[in-house]
């Protein structure tokens, strides 16, 4: 039997890939611009021998990283799990690989059997920017604190509506997400905001972010978190931080998937967050 005339399995994968090669992840139809979606599927569309479409678990903004982002696509090509992580890994641009690929039920939606996301930013806090790692950490020069920023951001707790958070462009139906975790921690220079949520909004991080930067520097209250989010309004909040720092790193999926996406880095993170687990 040919691979056309074979019965059609889905496939999941998770994906890794450094932002600032590329101009976001949704590929544009009338732009030149490198985009993840359009690498990944001239990737496994060149392994598979047919042309294949993905479907993402949270579309990135430009400049945006992931350690685990989790795709499917649809193939009737019969190729082993191994043939399929080096096929697609030799065909892809600098910059972006698959960790894992595997056969799923064909009810599996990267999407929408998604029941929360994991993202983490990292602040590189001292007093001159790093030469090194300079596009997958945002540099901030003034003192921050870290407590601060984490006794703030517990007010996000819970289900809110976001649409202080949301940036304009947001073609979200509802504003209304669950945040089921938060934090914020200190190693040294290195600051990271960690956050689950059941979905996020267009630039809904970064402008958390933007408005924990003032409660870190002392300018603006703890208190001021809940009164931008009880405003609804984009226009009481800070600034939309830089997309460098951020990190897509898990998704939370039912375990009868068995999808390993659990939360994962980035790398220069992962021995420090290893350590206070054991």
């Amino acid at each position: 039997m040919s691979d056309d005339q074979a019965e059609v399995q889905r496939y999941a994968a998770v994906v890794e890939y450094n932002g600032s090669y590329f101009h976001g992840w949704q590929k544009q139809k009338h732009h030149d611009e490198p985009t993840i979606q359009a690498a990944l599927e001239a990737a496994i569309s060149k392994v598979a021998n047919h042309p294949v479409e993905i479907a993402c678990a949270g579309r990135t903004d430009t400049g945006v990283h992931a350690t685990r982002q989790v795709i499917h696509f649809d193939s009737p090509s019969k190729r082993t799990d191994y043939g399929w992580l080096m096929g697609v890994n030799t065909n892809l641009p600098d910059g972006v690989a698959l960790q894992w690929i595997g056969a799923v039920s064909g009810d599996f939606h990267a999407r929408y059997k998604a029941r929360a996301r994991r993202y983490r930013y990292l602040i590189n806090n001292g007093p001159a920017k790093q030469a090194l790692q300079h596009d997958q950490l945002t540099w901030w020069r003034y003192p921050l604190d870290a407590g601060l920023m984490h006794q703030a951001a517990q007010q996000l707790l819970g289900e809110h509506d976001f649409s202080a958070f949301r940036a304009k462009d947001c073609q979200a139906k509802s504003p209304v997400k669950t945040m089921h975790h938060i934090q914020v921690r200190r190693w040294g220079r290195i600051i990271m905001l960690e956050l689950e949520c059941s979905a996020f909004l267009y630039h809904m991080v970064r402008n958390i972010v933007g408005v924990l930067l003032p409660v870190g520097e002392g300018s603006k209250p703890v208190e001021w978190v809940a009164d931008v989010l009880a405003s609804r309004d984009r226009k009481q909040a800070g600034i939309t931080a830089p997309g460098e720092g951020l990190y897509f790193v898990g998704v939370d999926y039912p375990e009868a998937f068995d999808i390993p996406c659990q939360p994962y880095g980035p790398a220069l993170l992962e021995p420090v967050l290893a350590a206070q687990q054991s």
